[in-house]
Order: C-alpha cells, then sequence, then structure tokens
C-alpha cells in the first residue's frame, strides 16, 4: 500500500529506536534504543507525522507485535514500520559484514576485518528489503532520508525499483582514506551504491574529503568540484552533492533533564559520597574503536607519577554492553575488566576504590546526573565519526566547571577541540598528563572553555543539523514539515500477517528513548 499522506520524513535506519522482546508472561516488551542516532533523530521525527523504518531488534515470532508497535508510535509521535531480519542474516548481515567488515576497516582498524563472500551476499539481500519496503510506504513527495553502514545499498536498490525522488543518505562513522578502503573487495559496488544517493552527508571535512578520493581513484570519468559548503560529483548525466555536517544533539532537552530536581539530587549524592575528590567519568559503548584500554593505562601511569593525589581522585567508567557474541568484543570486555583489577588491586586502600567500573547503561537521570557531577569526561576514541557523549557532557555541566579531555580522532574534536584538552589517545603518557591538567586547571579557565563549547553546542543543536541537512537535499528545513498538536501515527500496513489485531491499549508504556 502507498501512503496517501504527503510530505513526511521518511527515516530509514538499521534498528528502530526501540527493541521488542518477550516480556516473562510472552507479551512484548519494549527496551530504549541507544546509541547517537536514536538521540539525534527522535526529537526530529516526535509529532511531525514521520516514520522511521528499521528491524526492532528481534529475530523471534513476537505475538501482538502490531500491538507494540502501534503503542511505540502512539507514546513517541511517529509511525514505526518494522522490517524482518532472520537470525541467520542478523549474523551474517549485522554481526559480519557491517560489523566485522565495514565498522574495523571504516575505523582504521583492518586488521580486525574478516572478508566473507556470504556476508556481502547477506549485505545485499537485506537493503534490497529494506529498500522494498521504503518504497511500498512512499510518495513521491516524501524526503527518504537512509542512514548509516549498515545500508549504504539501499539508494541503488530504489533506483532499481524505479524510485527517482531525491534519496538521501548520512553516514554517521568515519569514511576511510583511499588505501584503506581500496581493501574492501566490494569497494567499486558499495561506491557506485552511494553515488545513487543525490546527497551524501558526512560528519567532518575529512570523511569527504577521503570520499572524493577514492570515487577519483576508482571510478573513471567523474568529475567534482566545490560549489559553495558543498562539492559535487558528475557521474553518468547524474549529478550527486557533498556535505559536511557534523550531527549534535538536543542541547534544550538535555540542558533542561539536566537542570531538573531529580538529576540535580543525584549529582549531589554522587558529590556528597566522592567528597573532597577530582571525579573524572568515561562513558562508552562496548567497542574496540572506543580506546578504553588505553584510557585506563593513561589512569594507571598517572596515579603512579602522582603519588600525591592518591585518596583524591576517581574515575568512573561506565561500558554499555554492545555487540555480545563477537569474539573481538568478548576479548575486549576481558581485557577492561584486567585493567581495572590491575589498577585497583594496586592502588586501593581502606577508603578508596580508584576506579568505579559500571558494565551496563543507565537511566537518563543516572547519566546525566553524572555528567552533572563529574569535574572531567574522558572521551579518548581511537577513532570516532562524532562522539555525541562528549556534546552532551559539556551541555549538562550547568555551572561550566568541567574540562573535556577529548581524542584527535573524534569527529567532535573539529568542533570543541580548541577548548578542549586534545590528546592522541595512543600516546598514553600525553593522556596521563592531560588528566593532571584538567584536575589543576584554575576555576576561571576551566569556565571560560567549558562556556565556549556550550556556546558551539547550543547553537548547533540537532535542529539545525536537521535543517543544515534538508535546505541542501530538497531546499527545505525542519518548520516545513510542523508539529502536529493532534497528530495521531497510523500504522502503515506492511502485508505482514502476523499483525494480529489487538488494541494497542492493551500493551503498557514505552521506556524513555532517552536512556543510554
Amino acid at each position: 500500500m502507498t501512503s496517501t499522506r504527503r510530505n513526511r520524513l521518511i527515516v530509514v535506519s538499521n534498528r528502530l529506536p526501540f527493541a521488542l522482546s518477550h516480556s516473562p508472561d510472552g507479551s512484548p516488551s519494549v527496551r530504549p534504543g541507544s546509541g547517537g542516532l536514536v538521540t539525534a533523530l527522535l526529537p526530529v521525527l516526535r509529532n511531525r507525522g514521520g516514520t522511521w523504518l528499521g528491524w526492532p531488534g528481534t529475530s523471534e515470532e513476537i505475538p501482538r507485535l502490531r500491538t507494540a508497535v502501534a503503542r511505540a508510535s502512539r507514546d513517541l509521535g511517529c509511525t514505526f514500520v518494522p522490517i524482518t531480519i532472520s537470525r541467520s542474516e542478523y549474523e551474517q548481515y549485522y554481526l559480519g559484514y557491517s560489523n566485522e567488515s565495514i565498522w574495523p576497516l571504516f575505523h582504521d582498524l583492518p586488521s580486525q576485518c574478516r572478508f566473507d563472500p556470504p556476508y556481502w551476499q547477506a549485505y545485499g539481500e537485506v537493503n534490497r528489503r529494506f529498500a522494498e519496503q521504503t518504497a511500498r510506504i512512499a510518495s513521491p513527495d516524501d524526503f527518504i532520508w537512509v542512514h548509516d553502514y549498515q545500508l549504504m545499498m539501499v539508494g541503488a536498490e530504489l533506483r532499481r525499483l524505479g524510485r527517482f525522488q531525491t534519496l538521501a543518505f548520512f553516514l554517521h562513522i568515519p569514511f576511510p582514506a583511499p588505501d584503506i578502503f581500496m581493501k574492501l573487495p566490494e569497494r567499486l559496488t558499495l561506491l557506485r551504491g552511494l553515488l545513487e544517493f543525490d546527497l551524501l552527508g558526512f560528519q567532518t571535512q575529512r570523511d569527504r574529503r577521503n570520499f572524493i578520493q577514492c570515487v577519483r581513484q576508482l571510478i573513471r570519468g567523474t568529475k567534482v568540484r566545490a560549489v559553495g559548503s558543498l562539492h559535487r560529483v558528475w557521474l553518468d548525466e547524474r549529478e550527486v552533492h557533498l556535505g559536511a555536517f557534523p550531527i549534535s544533539i538536543d542541547y534544550a532537552w538535555f540542558s533542561r533533564r539536566a537542570s531538573e530536581r531529580d538529576t540535580r539530587r543525584e549529582a549531589a549524592k554522587i558529590r556528597q559520597n566522592l567528597a573532597g575528590r577530582h571525579i573524572i567519568l568515561g562513558v562508552d559503548r562496548l567497542d574496540t574503536t572506543k580506546g578504553i584500554p588505553h584510557r585506563l593505562e593513561a589512569f594507571h601511569r598517572f596515579l603512579i607519577q602522582h603519588p600525591e593525589i592518591h585518596g583524591k581522585v576517581n574515575l568512573i567508567q561506565v561500558v554499555v554492553p554492545s555487540r555480545t557474541g563477537i569474539p573481538t568484543y568478548d576479548a575486549l570486555k576481558e581485557e577492561i575488566e584486567r585493567l581495572v583489577g590491575r589498577i585497583n588491586g594496586e592502588f586501593t586502600r581502606c577508603g578508596w576504590v580508584p576506579v568505579h567500573y559500571m558494565f551496563r547503561g543507565l537511566p537518563a537521570t543516572d547519566l546525566l546526573a553524572y555528567y552533572r557531577a563529574s569535574h572531567a569526561a574522558l572521551v579518548t576514541p581511537l577513532k570516532d565519526g562524532m562522539n555525541l557523549v562528549a556534546k552532551e557532557y559539556c551541555t549538562c555541566n550547568e555551572k561550566a566547571r568541567g574540562v573535556l579531555i577529548l581524542s584527535q580522532f573524534a569527529g567532535v574534536s573539529a568542533e570543541l577541540g580548541r577548548q578542549s584538552l586534545v590528546v592522541n589517545p595512543n600516546d598514553v603518557q600525553q593522556t596521563a598528563d592531560a588528566i593532571w591538567q584538567a584536575i589543576t586547571m584554575p576555576e576561571d579557565e576551566r569556565h571560560e572553555r567549558m562556556r565556549r563549547m556550550r556556546r558551539v553546542i547550543r547553537t548547533h543543536d540537532i535542529f539545525w543539523w536537521v535543517d543544515s541537512f534538508m535546505r541542501a537535499a530538497i531546499d527545505r528545513q525542519l518548520h516545513d514539515f510542523p508539529v502536529l498538536d493532534d497528530y495521531i501515527p497510523e500504522l502503515e500496513d506492511t502485508g505482514n500477517d502476523a499483525w494480529g489485531g489487538i488494541s494497542p491499549d492493551q500493551f503498557g508504556p514505552v521506556p524513555e528513548m532517552s536512556e543510554r
């Protein structure tokens, strides 16, 4: 069925902003999604009549699936369309090609890549299914915006299906330099697939430059020219626009939540429990790109070199579980736990344990309280497309007294690098020195640095990001898709016989999507 509604925002991503699973009584349960994509896009789609297509996070048959999705649509103010992925497809398309081939390669870790032909076949099949479902529901005037490395072939599949409306794509992870990209067996097919979109968005100028260099080296007959803030590629009588659009967060939401009574109360408890100590915070997904072992080694060296600070500093390291079942990630978890045990075993004394380690996601109030309470944040990935934790931390630093220690390899360093303490995370000594500089920095310098970073984030928030992208794609802005006070999401007819026909009122409330 093709919807009769016009001018919708249609977001296509690997995951919906929530995951469905079985609750103990057999009914569907909903868990909030995590990661930068959810944080960035849910505020944009909410109550604007938008549609979000993605995998609901399970390969199992879930009774009353229609009920769960309808209730989530109603509570979150946009229509969700689930796309089925089987267990074997999940293992080959997601765990395989997406996360054992593309993810490490695009993060400059080719030694961790595995290139298996069945992975690529599954990747193509799943991208085709996403395109077919998108074509089924999209009207000619809808704005179709595809996201991230799991779906780079959706544009080519939509063209194959005869869809000639404007198609846009945004890559949330880095794009590698040519010498790295050349290692990908399917490099030419993937590159041509991306060029089927009308607008390609990247996080930084460096990522766009890498992409252009790959196009020039691999595809004959292309012409590239800078036109204003965009670059244009001409190929086979088609014109593709390329832009750098640094993603951001909902500054107003984070600022407001960080100032609420519950958050302030939790932050006060944290400071009271760690009274008289400098609180240093790390918040990361479990991933080899985040540089967590390097960070722990730096903290270990910092403690060795500054015995006078013992008992007066704590590192709080939160690691959010991710991609369990991939051997590399399981080994990383073991390494992190070994390093935490080593540091605590060597330096713990009565009344002081230097590293507080949590392997779990935190509710929004707790996370924001840690942001608010911490004197410094360690955001030191080996490579990152953007890293929204850095922006969240600064936004929640209401009194502007925190210090951001930031990797030069995080995309966000292009915006916040001048006012943060920038380090090479591979240089353990440099990071250890930055920790010392952060906790000894004069109050007025802390305040001025943080104030300037907060201003950048406030000015270039998530709505600015969407506006800049949409202006480049279709010469429209977010206000052209206004909030509808009386909007009631509709459930798309996807042709799935398993939907059933149960009232949405029978399903419980959806947890808060901002929990990470």
